[in-house]
């Protein structure tokens, strides 16, 4: 694929609409593009956070460990960022990420999303939007988990 088209991929994800194209194009030339199969682990939980993904196409799901095996917290679509939290909190992964249909995602390593953090405060308050609003999902989850448990 072109850079141009990258580029105009990127500018989709809305962590990435405040930035300049030209920082864009720097982005998707010092980015990874991959793709998965089916089934194909992009990483597991407990794995070192070296990079966040963005998705470009294809979907994911989001597996959680637990006693009776792995759990599908989320799945996650086009245009979505995964593999952040392990790079903000200096943790390892805080759960598996495999592909559910042919996938494609743009994989940015650690120093360089941290860098565009540091030039682009619009995508950090985009980040923490996209981490509010989890953490305002998995809160809700939580009290009908515990409401459904107690009845």
């Amino acid at each position: 694929m072109l850079l141009k088209d990258e580029v105009g991929m990127l500018q989709r994800v809305p962590l990435f609409s405040g930035v300049e194209p030209a920082k864009l194009k720097l982005l998707a030339f010092t980015s990874d593009r991959v793709s998965y199969s089916a089934g194909e682990i992009l990483f597991r939980q407990g794995d070192e956070g070296d990079a966040a993904y963005v998705i470009l196409s294809g979907r994911a799901d989001i597996l959680v460990d637990s006693d009776s095996g792995p759990i599908k917290v989320a799945e996650l679509v086009p245009n979505s960022i995964v593999g952040e939290i392990a790079i903000l909190c200096n943790s390892s992964r805080t759960a598996t990420v495999r592909a559910a249909s042919q996938l494609e995602a743009l994989r940015i390593r650690k120093d360089h999303f941290l860098r565009l953090m540091k030039e682009f405060p619009e995508m950090t308050i985009e980040i923490l939007r996209v981490l509010a609003d989890r953490l305002s999902h998995t809160t809700a989850d939580l009290i009908d988990a515990r409401s459904a448990n107690s009845e």
